[in-house]
This record gives C-alpha cells, structure tokens and sequence, in this order.
C-alpha cells in the first residue's frame, strides 16, 4: 500500500461509496447471469443485519466489504470490492482481515461466502484460500450453480 489505510464504517450516503457498489454490480452482471448475482445494492447493504466499511486510502475510497449475520454464530462476506487502482496493493487483504476481526469480536465461530466461478474471480477465491477458507457447498439458502464457488472458514 502506497498510502495508509483507513478502514472505516460507512453510512452507504456518499456519492463515492454508491459509484463503487454500481460499479460491482455492473462487474458482477458482466460476467454472470442475472439469476447467479448475489452482490447486494445499496438497499440490500442497508439491512440491519448488514454491516458495511470502506477503505480509504488519503481521499481515495480504496475498497468495501460488508458482513451480513447469518445468526449469532455465522456471518457472511458480501460486497468486496476493491477499486480497480488499488489492485494488488493490499487492500482486498486489509478489508478481509478487517472484517474477519469483527465477526470474531461478535462471537461469531465461522464466516461464508459466495464469489464467482469464471477466470475474473481467481484472484478473490485465490485471496480468500490464502486466509484459510475452504471451498464447501451451497449454504444459505443458495443452490449449486456452475457461476458460484462458496468457501468457509472457522474463526
């Protein structure tokens, strides 16, 4: 990281926040189809189960990550994004790890997720192994489907 790194809860009401969730869903719609996109809107971000953080590099919205309580001991990593010129720099890290702490400061025992199955998604499912989740099945209320990968991980 070129700049230091200010990981912060965000209210979703920034111009800045809503270009970078837009920007993910459309990446998401690019290369899936619609019935295989789970990255949550604004609204869906906005969900009292939810928490959400930005990254901020300087003035730079650098990334977002959200957890969303799937019951007292289970949490889900929605909407990581990081911002296409903070690629390789750490970021996506930074908020995993970040947001990795506070499932742990909740009480929470495990943390889930969905990412994509094509190429574009091999970097995440690659960041995701190297802190120790494990790809399982469905969960959640999703179904098998050849554009998801879902891992885990115990805390």
């Amino acid at each position: 990281m070129t700049a230091t790194l200010d990981i912060r809860p965000d209210d979703l009401a920034s111009d800045t926040t809503r270009a970078l969730i837009a920007f993910h869903l459309a990446g998401m719609h690019d290369t899936s189809p619609p019935e295989s996109v789970h990255a949550l809107d604004v609204d869906g971000l906005r969900d009292p189960a939810v928490s959400f953080w930005a990254a901020w590099a300087g003035d730079d919205l650098a990334g977002i990550g959200a957890l969303k309580s799937l019951d007292a001991s289970r949490g889900e990593l929605k909407s990581m994004r990081v911002d296409d010129r903070y690629l390789g720099q750490g970021v996506g890290r930074a908020l995993l790890r970040h947001i990795i702490e506070q499932a742990r400061e909740r009480g929470m025992t495990s943390l889930w997720l969905e990412t994509g199955s094509t190429p574009e998604f091999v970097p995440a499912q690659r960041l995701y192994e190297s802190e120790g989740f494990v790809r399982c099945g469905p969960f959640e209320g999703y179904r098998d489907d050849p554009f998801s990968v879902f891992m885990t991980r115990r805390l």
